[in-house]
């Protein structure tokens, strides 16, 4: 596991995008793994202006995201499908039909995640971007989450439905599960690219980086992956003493 020190969370944010853009340079075609939250959207930023200024193109690229609320429609503004195309989609030269967001559909929700589970197993996904949870968690693979988890259907704990009201109106309005890629297939990417930033992250990273491996932290499988980057910042290691 490489990390890298940042100052602050614009600075990360240029760092991991240009990881990410200059792999897309060597290789167009690439397979990209996307993540949502506040964490990505600096990352996102730099995409497309690296787009903009004729650096990369995203025409033959393909995108496979991590996870998607139960229960909220593609349409509405707290969906990650709608996340997906405001702060990326819509600004960059994407083909839709090479992007990939999970949907469950309430009325076959086990079909919904074989089928994305089948997705996966049909392509190889090159970088992974990932931000981490509180509790460590990776996409929506909460707590005691078997590293050997495939697609699935999650019930959201209380810690992270609290986290993510800030997107909503209320904490009632928070859905209660979602559709979330599993850590096998996670651990399947080529590389994978992690962001954590700011001092509400600092917890999660001294356990990260502390190196034990446990499903009561499901970040923690990361150390068992080959090519792994955390790219953070001053106040998420402030509690690290070893970097």
């Amino acid at each position: 596991m490489k990390v890298i020190k940042c100052k602050d969370y614009k600075e990360a944010s240029q760092i991991a995008g240009e990881i990410i853009s200059k792999a897309i340079s060597e290789r167009p075609n690439i397979v990209l793994g996307l993540a949502t939250g506040s964490s990505p959207i600096g990352i996102y930023n730099h995409l497309i202006q690296d787009y903009k200024d004729n650096k990369i193109s995203f025409k033959d690229v393909k995108t496979y995201n991590l996870d998607e609320y139960v229960g909220i429609g593609r349409d509405c503004p707290q969906s990650y499908y709608y996340f997906m195309n405001e702060h990326l989609f819509d600004h960059i030269d994407i083909n839709k039909n090479n992007v990939h967001i999970p949907y469950a559909d309430p009325s076959c929700l086990e079909e919904s995640c074989k089928r994305y589970s089948e997705e996966l197993e049909n392509t190889v996904v090159d970088i992974q971007l990932l931000g981490i949870g509180a509790n460590g968690h990776i996409g929506f693979n909460e707590p005691k989450t078997s590293f050997e988890q495939k697609t699935f259907i999650v019930n959201l704990t209380e810690k992270t439905r609290e986290d993510n009201k800030r997107f909503f109106d209320s904490i009632d309005d928070v859905p209660t599960k979602a559709i979330t890629m599993g850590i096998k297939e996670i651990m399947n990417a080529r590389k994978i690219v992690l962001i954590a930033t700011g001092k509400n992250k600092a917890l999660a990273m001294q356990k990260l980086l502390s190196g034990e491996i446990t499903t009561d932290f499901p970040a923690s499988i990361l150390h068992k992956h080959k090519d792994v980057v955390v790219v953070t910042d001053e106040e998420a290691l402030s509690l690290v003493n070893t970097l």
